[in-house]
Formats: structure tokens, C-alpha cells, sequence
């Protein structure tokens, strides 16, 4: 098992690690919206949040030196289900014509304000 660290994704702010490599998956931690140059969540419209959010498990992902191409498996959550289409459309921007296996999940509540929060699973 090797710790995956990507230096264009936010750091951990807690005992986790971005992402993990075991055998020939990749498995990422739960990402946000969070710009980590900014310092903030980049902005509080949820398409916008959910492209940042995609673009920080690509990040991980290369750092693994995987892609957005080989993620199977992904879970949304979101603090808001109404936004579910916005949060769609920009989903599916972002992974083109891959579509992952997932999830959906509505909380209460999610790190720094964030709106939606994704992890995936995806091949080496």
C-alpha cells in the first residue's frame, strides 16, 4: 500500500492522507471545492463547487498517477438535494463520456461550508 500526497490538492486537515494506492486501484479521499492557493471555497455556486471538487481528485489522481478515466466508482454528498441537477450537469462535464458507478448522499453538514463533497475509486 503506498500514500498517495498531491501537492495541487488541498492538504489533509486531519490524520488521512489524499488518496491511497492498493494493488491496482486508487482510492481518494473525500474532496471539496476548496482552492488551496486562495485559501477559501471557490465560490458558493454548486456547478462551480462540484468542477473544484472534480478538479482536486483529478489532482490526487495524477499525482498517482491515474486520470479522471479510469474512476469507477464515485459518492456525492451534498448538503442541499434540490441543487442535484446543477451539481449534474457539471459532474458530467467534467468526466466527459466516463460514467462512474455512484453514489448520491444528502447530509447536514460538510467541512468549511463546502456544498458537496466526492470521493472515488479509480485504476492505477
Amino acid at each position: 500500500m503506498e500514500t498517495i500526497v498531491a501537492d495541487k490538492a488541498p492538504p489533509a486537515i486531519g490524520p488521512y492522507c489524499a488518496g491511497k494506492r492498493v494493488g491496482d486501484q486508487i482510492w481518494c479521499s473525500g474532496q471539496t471545492a476548496w482552492d488551496p492557493v486562495a485559501g477559501r471555497l471557490v465560490s458558493e455556486d454548486i456547478g462551480e463547487q462540484t468542477k473544484k471538487t472534480i478538479e482536486n481528485l483529478k489532482a490526487v489522481l495524477e499525482a498517482a498517477g491515474s486520470s479522471l478515466d479510469k474512476v469507477f466508482k464515485c459518492t456525492v454528498y451534498m448538503t442541499d438535494l434540490s441543487e442535484f441537477a446543477a451539481m449534474n450537469a457539471a459532474y458530467a462535464e467534467m468526466f466527459g463520456s466516463n460514467r462512474p458507478a455512484r453514489a448520491c448522499v444528502g447530509v447536514a453538514t460538510l467541512l468549511k461550508g463546502a456544498r458537496v463533497e466526492i470521493d472515488c475509486v479509480a485504476e492505477a
